[in-house]
């Protein structure tokens, strides 16, 4: 089944998957913030630093499952294989969209 994202959130997964910092920063507006593990991150450092840490910890896969889009958000059901506690197990990536970026990021 493929999955229809806008251009940031596919952005997003594939530099994930390819643990592509750069690439993963280029996705996020310069003072977007994502939550995760109880934690929240702000900025393009802070994220960049949250995601190099989280893939060197877990040695995650991530698989999306399905997405529910609208114009500013995307929720997007997703299986990660690692790690970690519980492996593998499905969570919700919540996207709040800027200007064609990733203003916010919620994972739950």
């Amino acid at each position: 089944m493929s999955i229809k994202l806008p251009a940031s959130v596919a952005a997003f997964l594939a530099a994930d998957t390819d643990r592509d910092l750069d690439k993963l920063s280029r996705c996020f507006t310069k003072d977007a913030r994502v939550q995760d593990e109880h934690q929240e991150y702000e900025g393009l450092e802070a994220i960049k630093s949250w995601k190099q840490r989280a893939a060197a910890r877990y040695h995650y896969v991530l698989e999306p499952l399905r997405a529910a889009v609208t114009e500013k958000n995307v929720r997007l059901r997703a299986r990660l294989t690692g790690n970690f506690p519980g492996s593998p197990a499905e969570f919700d990536y919540t996207f709040v969209l800027a200007n064609g970026k990733i203003a916010q990021l919620d994972i739950r």
